[in-house]
């Protein structure tokens, strides 16, 4: 029995050792083919650098790659003179770390400690009370690392931020924001536009883009092309020996020089400010062009961005209406030109029958029997309807077309084009659109027309941009003047204008408030009721008020026009409200232009003082015959009114602003440009009436001025 039991064991331990050797064989292959298909993985790996669609090499170098964003700086747009209408900037928006843990290397807190201490001083820098503020501190939810301030936190100007940081209240931060300046305020606001900071959400980085106006229209050229610095590091951060950082680089954008002339343009935005506030329209334009070359010299429209309740449209091209009786300027023309207008031929004035409807004259009872000629003076729709059905329904629409109605103008740095609209059809709508309804128009459409009357035939697209130049001064683009019809002949221009003057000088004439003494003006009122989906709106305000004046009015150097819809406060005919605006423009443009033409012993090259001792800028612009006033008790002068380099004429006036205390001086006498030019040196808010020169001013002299006063000013004829 235990011989039994000892050969069993032995054949159990033969048996277990035989397979603890085929064991370990078989372990042995498994290991290797597991290293070489670790062999194998890692060599494809190394060769290919990919694992499961992941790009290895490409995540390396991401992961010791640095990239540094460099943010091109947005081109410069300037007036005519090369003064600044908008450049870049940067805004600061504060926040406050309120994390304990946040601490210097000697343990001194990076956080906000005392909260009630730092509420009271920021109230005093933000529009937010020192409890609003103290709350922001405590939110309600806690681990909050850091907070903000809301709208009142965001925005603020380097010098509030300095401010506040000089303050050194600890835990109180600023994220440095990119932002647009556009230091000339309403100047021309609508046209230059806006631009905004845009994050881009796959790189977080923030750029300016254009949201409206000349800034998104040319937001390309303006933009340049960011930078990006790349470099490759070692783990903590040091560059790696003999690694070449990869750079594209910045290219900063274009600048913009528009045609717009400083002081013209300041002085019609302070006139249509007056008007606008007096009157209380729903919407103001005025363009005052070149009549030879189509260039705009200055334009506005209210309201604005910079309005109470804003707008986002340009009035100029975005904004159609029916033009009213200004229409008839074009009608005439084309009667002439196609040999359909007898000025001496008579008609029934006040109301016809046509078409199924009824045209009716402003004053219904009408005139009698009148002429065709009195019929313009007058501003007679009837007379026109009659002159539409003369020439007939398909030569007036040829002429619409010759014109450049209907269709867009292609004005560069004014896109979003809005073309006009008319149906025409029917003998009524068809004689409608000879005196301005039943057919709508933009703004720089009627620009265009007009030059052709005032420029014997010649029809000229309207342009306000110069030129377009690179960061290096080079020239991009030009913009030169461009003939872009030739719908009546040069007698015909030459007949329109001399029965234009009539509608100013002849005392049947709609337009004699609109005379200016010395210059002779040819020109067209107009009136325009305002269509709605129920038909024309009724009510004594609901009208658009239109004017275009050339002149002088043989050989027209400059053609303006200006609309006015809507006023609903006006204590007298909206004409006399109108004139307050061109008269002034009208008499600065041709005292300018008469001064240019004097000899030129007559004529100053104004010098650079900025940055000069007053006494000495004084002396300097002195020797060049010009009258000097200072502005402010500082010693060193800050601003200049008139850009060095400039060409002006003997004891024109120029103004000089210091720091310090600025105090009124004594305006008598001054003229209209100089108390723009003073307005916008000191942002007062001008309120004017009648022209010439200063006879009285509201503020007395030697009274210190505060940012945004009212100056109120009386010019009279000397």
């Amino acid at each position: 029995m235990m011989k039994f039991k000892r050969h069993s064991q032995r054949t159990i331990n033969k048996g277990y050792k035989h397979n603890e050797r085929g064991f370990g064989q078989w372990l042995r292959i498994v290991a290797i083919i597991v290293f070489l298909l670790f062999i194998v993985r890692f060599g494809s790996i190394a060769i290919f650098k990919d694992v499961k669609n992941h790009d290895l090499k490409s995540a390396a170098q991401q992961r010791y790659t640095q990239s540094q964003f460099v943010r091109a700086r947005r081109g410069k747009i300037t007036d005519a003179q090369g003064n600044i209408l908008a450049e870049d900037s940067n805004t600061y928006t504060v926040y406050a770390v309120l994390d304990h843990q946040q601490k210097d290397k000697d343990g001194k807190p990076k956080y906000v400690a005392n909260k009630r201490k730092t509420a009271r001083i920021l109230s005093g820098y933000l529009d937010m009370s020192e409890d609003k503020i103290y709350k922001d501190l405590n939110p309600s939810k806690k681990g909050v690392f850091q907070v903000q301030f809301g709208p009142n936190g965001s925005n603020l100007s380097v010098n509030k931020m300095e401010e506040i940081k000089s303050r050194n209240l600890p835990g109180i931060k600023f994220i440095k924001n990119p932002a647009r300046q556009y230091p000339e305020g309403n100047f021309a606001r609508q046209l230059i536009g806006l631009a905004s900071p845009v994050t881009n959400k796959k790189t977080m980085q923030v750029t300016l883009v254009g949201r409206l106006g000349l800034e998104k229209d040319l937001n390309k050229e303006l933009s340049g092309r960011n930078g990006i610095k790349k470099s490759s590091t070692a783990l903590y951060g040091s560059q790696l020996r003999g690694s070449k950082g990869k750079t594209s680089a910045v290219e900063n954008g274009d600048s913009v020089k528009t045609t717009l002339d400083n002081r013209i343009q300041q002085q019609l935005e302070n006139r249509i400010d007056n008007v606008y506030d007096q009157a209380k329209p729903s919407a103001m334009s005025a363009v005052l062009m070149e009549a030879k070359t189509g260039k705009i010299i200055a334009a506005t429209q209210r309201p604005n961005l910079k309005s109470k309740k804003p707008v986002w449209t340009n009035a100029l091209t975005q904004d159609t209406y029916e033009p009213g009786s200004t229409m008839k300027v074009i009608a005439l023309s084309a009667a002439i030109d196609s040999g359909h207008f007898n000025p001496d031929a008579t008609y029934h004035s006040g109301t016809w029958e046509l078409g199924g409807g009824k045209v009716t004259d402003w004053d219904q009872a009408g005139w009698g029997d009148i002429t065709y000629r009195e019929a313009f003076y007058r501003s007679s729709n009837v007379g026109f309807a009659h002159i539409e059905q003369n020439m007939g329904a398909n030569t007036w629409k040829s002429y619409l077309n010759r014109f450049g109605f209907f269709k867009p103008v292609h004005v560069y740095g004014m896109s979003d084009e809005f073309s006009g609209y008319s149906s025409f059809k029917g003998a009524l709508q068809q004689s409608n659109t000879a005196f301005g309804q039943g057919l709508t128009v933009n703004t720089m459409q009627m620009m265009q027309a007009f030059s052709a009357v005032a420029n014997n035939g010649k029809m000229m697209r309207p342009y306000w941009i110069d030129k377009v130049t690179s960061p290096s001064g080079k020239t991009v683009k030009k913009v030169k003047p461009v003939e872009v019809g030739h719908p009546i002949s040069a007698s015909t221009a030459k007949q329109v204008r001399k029965l234009m003057e009539g509608v100013i000088y002849d005392k049947k004439g709609t337009g004699q408030v609109y005379q200016v003494d010395g210059v002779r003006l040819a020109g067209k009122t107009g009136t325009a009721q305002i269509g709605s989906a129920h038909g024309y709106q009724q009510g004594s305000s609901n009208y658009i008020y239109s004017f275009v004046g050339m002149f002088p009015a043989n050989k027209p150097r400059y053609i303006i026009y200006l609309t006015m819809k809507q006023p609903t406060t006006l204590h007298d005919v909206p004409e006399k409200s109108m004139a307050t605006i061109t008269s002034s423009l009208i008499k600065s443009l041709m005292d300018n232009h008469s001064s240019s033409h004097k000899k030129s012993d007559g004529i100053s090259q104004v010098p650079s003082v900025k940055g000069l001792n007053k006494n000495k800028a004084q002396d300097a612009l002195s020797k060049e015959h010009l009258q000097v006033t200072v502005l402010g008790s500082g010693n060193k002068v800050t601003w200049q009114s008139l850009p060095a380099g400039s060409s002006i004429v003997y004891n024109n006036r120029i103004l000089l602003l210091t720091s310090g205390q600025v105090k009124m001086p004594d305006i008598t006498n001054w003229s209209q440009a100089d108390v723009s030019a003073l307005a916008q040196a000191l942002n007062l808010h001008l309120r004017s009436s009648g022209s010439g020169f200063v006879n009285e001013q509201s503020i007395t002299k030697d009274t210190v001025l505060k940012n945004g006063q009212t100056l109120e000013v009386k010019f009279v004829q000397h």
